[in-house]
């Protein structure tokens, strides 16, 4: 196990090879080329070194720090694949930095909690993470989730957008220029609301499995993927729906999936008056 020593200490596990903050490097013979990078942030030294233990030993570099202003630093000099964020860092908010780091890039964010409520669940996602984990959880878990995570962010580099501008009714995304607007109004969704309202005008009026959506938008079904997407879709109603309690857009199939209905038809008043 690694020891972290100093506040905010940082580490580089590349399988056998340490990188310290301003020190020197020991190295081993490497047995394979690293593929990703995976930024660790939290105050626990505990916490880091197992963090830092698990992703280390199946190949992936491992960035720890334990402040949010070294994770900065590491965050620009090494420009990570994926970043796992615990939302206690001493006198730093994770949901700040979570924030802060949306807002320099596009890459998968995993927010990890102690708290297992709605609030700090709708917090975290609207600050920008992709995901979260509620403590204590499961190692198999925290790197199933890594590669997930990974995965969908390479095939979302490789695959061809479906359509630069979409439409769906009251709808408009261009998917360039990573916006979308309704009747005009911007949207201002967060990178994993654009997914999952892109994939659901891909497959407007139609019923979409919840299997594929959390495969296709999160890179993994289990009772904590469906759980992101509970919370994600009462967020994306409430920018999308102008009653988001009597939703008219998007809808929930109870034991299917969703369905995102372009065809509104005008309220109860209007077509009487005409």
């Amino acid at each position: 196990m690694w020891r972290l020593d100093g506040p905010g200490a940082v580490c580089m596990l590349r399988h056998s090879t340490v990188w310290w903050a301003g020190g020197h490097r020991a190295q081993a013979p490497e047995r394979e080329l690293v593929r990703h990078k995976i930024l660790l942030v939290d105050d626990d030294p505990d916490i880091i070194d197992l963090l830092m233990f698990l992703v280390g030993r199946t190949g992936m570099v491992a960035l720890a720090a334990r402040d949010v202003p070294i994770a900065l630093t590491l965050f620009e000099a090494e420009h990570p694949d994926l970043a796992i964020v615990d939302v206690g860092l001493g006198p730093w908010s994770g949901f700040d930095l979570v924030r802060e780091l949306r807002s320099r890039s596009d890459i998968p964010i995993v927010l990890v909690t102690a708290r297992n409520s709605d609030d700090d669940k709708v917090r975290g996602l609207e600050a920008g993470a992709d995901d979260y984990l509620v403590k204590p959880f499961s190692h198999r878990e925290l790197i199933a989730r890594i590669r997930a995570h990974l995965r969908r962010g390479n095939h979302a580099t490789d695959e061809r957008a479906d359509s630069v501008v979409l439409r769906a009714g009251p709808l408009l995304m261009n998917v360039a220029q990573h916006s979308a607007e309704k009747e005009g109004r911007s949207l201002n969704l967060t990178a994993t609301e654009f997914r999952l309202l892109r994939y659901l005008m891909n497959r407007a009026s139609t019923v979409v499995p919840t299997s594929a959506i959390l495969k296709e938008v999160w890179g993994h079904d289990d009772a904590g993927a469906r759980e992101v997407l509970r919370v994600t879709l009462y967020r994306l109603r409430r920018k999308l729906e102008d009653d988001p309690s009597a939703p008219r857009l998007l809808h929930t199939v109870p034991g299917i999936g969703v369905m995102l209905n372009p065809e509104i038809a005008e309220p109860a008043e209007h077509a009487h008056s005409s």
